[in-house]
């Protein structure tokens, strides 16, 4: 039978901030952080165009501790922050657009 890697430690937004402190030193300019996050986007589209799901998970990752960067230094919290928005969402109108995505209707 074979083996199942397992991963122990689950990071946490203020974990993933810390290694990167550590790592790269302290963030001079946020919008550092945002134009790093632009770039693993294009990445993650790369990934998502060539249907390869190990990339896609990785550049999806890289995205994400960069953010989570951003929101620890303005001392904000991802789960928090999107729970409140997913809430402003639901409580908005919606057009979708036919492909996935939508826009939702100013009130």
């Amino acid at each position: 039978m074979p083996e199942t890697s397992t991963i122990t430690d689950i990071e946490t937004q203020a974990s993933v901030a810390e290694w990167a402190e550590e790592t790269f030193g302290p963030v001079a300019n946020q919008s550092m952080l945002v134009t790093r996050a632009i770039t693993e986007m294009d990445e993650l589209l790369e990934a998502v165009q060539s249907h390869d799901k190990t990339e896609i998970g990785k550049e999806t990752a890289d995205v994400v501790i960069l953010l989570m960067r951003l929101l620890e230094l303005n001392g904000l919290n991802l789960s928090l922050e999107v729970t409140s928005k997913m809430q402003e969402n639901r409580a908005r109108k919606w057009i979708a657009k036919g492909d996935g995505t939508g826009k939702h209707i100013a009130t």
